[in-house]
């Protein structure tokens, strides 16, 4: 049975990427409770992707380190005065766990991960290892009766990081042209594919498409994505600094995305722009770039495929995965894309 519910509440910490996915609940609870304020706590990172989200009415950021005792207490204080009426835990972990306990809502769902069910009195079994993450996140609110209408998530675009993004793309006389964003970055070492292919894979659109591929990056990514244009024979551009607003309106001037599983490439599909996801030790059946018109390729037929690991002693999934390999996949999706059918 539905709850009633005045304010709800999501909880989803950690990785930009996770987080982009779980806003797939946000307009079925909307839909759910048009009247009722919606809440979402997730970490500093992650917030930009709620900021301006049309189904959030207030982004809460978990005090990080730097914030000290005093700002823990003030944040905690703040939290126990919200007094929500359902808590959605989609992270599970001790700490969402306690989080969603110490609210104190009448409804409080969560997954049944051992030693955290305490914390819930709505308890969903965990699906992560058999459907994918946006699924994933769903179930929590089909526990409880509420309608999936929508499983598509979402990234808003700023007016102020689109202006910005155009002013770039004018300045550096590529607007308009048939632009590739290219992020060569993963949070895991594992996860990331060589530089040199990437750069073989940027080759090969500008002499097969006349592509103007934009080499994007992150904090601390800049050197990155520096070599891999270093590393291309043909002409491309290293985009300038950007926020996660920025970067979701740079992507969303683009006709195509490759990125590593990483963030970007989920900000990328939530946005609808056709995205290739390169993947090896993350099962693309399960976080690969979610809806119609995207697909992750990886190096067929590896046992040791969508094994988790965060570092690996011989990387065969991605030192072995050729660049013509990936383009393969690029013309896959790029023909889909022209001939208007899903992936």
């Amino acid at each position: 049975m539905k709850p009633r519910a005045d304010k709800v509440l999501v909880i989803k910490l950690r990785a930009i990427g996770d987080v982009v996915l779980s806003t797939a609940v946000l307009p079925n609870i909307r839909k759910a409770y048009p009247s009722a304020a919606v809440h979402f706590l997730t970490e500093k990172a992650s917030a930009p992707v709620l900021e301006h989200h049309p189904d959030v009415d207030r982004v809460l950021v978990l005090p990080g380190r730097g914030r000290g005792i005093a700002g823990a207490a003030a944040f905690y204080r703040g939290f126990l005065r919200e007094r929500y009426d359902l808590v959605f835990d989609l992270f599970g972990n001790p700490r969402s766990a306690f989080l969603t306990l110490l609210s104190g809502a009448p409804a409080r769902v969560g997954f049944s991960f051992r030693g955290r069910s305490i914390a819930y009195n709505i308890r969903v079994e965990p699906r992560g290892d058999r459907v994918h993450e946006v699924e994933f996140n769903l179930d929590a609110l089909r526990a409880v009766d509420i309608p999936v209408l929508v499983s598509q998530p979402r990234m808003p675009v700023t007016d102020r990081g689109l202006a910005a993004m155009d002013a770039w793309l004018g300045a550096s006389g590529i607007r308009g042209d048939f632009c590739v964003g290219m992020h060569v970055w993963g949070s895991w070492p594992a996860k990331r594919w060589d530089i040199g292919r990437f750069a073989e894979l940027a080759d090969l659109l500008v002499r097969k498409h006349k592509a103007a591929v934009i080499w994007t990056w992150g904090p601390g990514e800049e050197a990155h994505a520096r070599a891999a244009q270093a590393a291309a024979a043909c002409p491309t551009h290293l985009a300038p600094p950007t926020s996660l607003h920025e970067l979701a309106a740079l992507f969303s001037r683009c006709s195509l995305v490759i990125a590593n599983d990483s963030g970007p490439m989920h900000v990328a599909a939530a946005l609808g722009v056709p995205t290739v996801g390169i993947f090896g030790p993350t099962n693309r059946f399960l976080q690969g770039p979610f809806g119609n018109g995207h697909a992750a390729v990886c190096k067929e037929g590896l046992d040791c495929l969508g094994c988790n690991k965060l570092t690996c002693s011989h990387l065969s999934c991605m030192k072995t995965l050729t660049a013509a390999e990936v383009f393969a996949g690029v013309e896959k999706v790029l023909s889909r894309a022209s001939s208007g059918s899903g992936i």
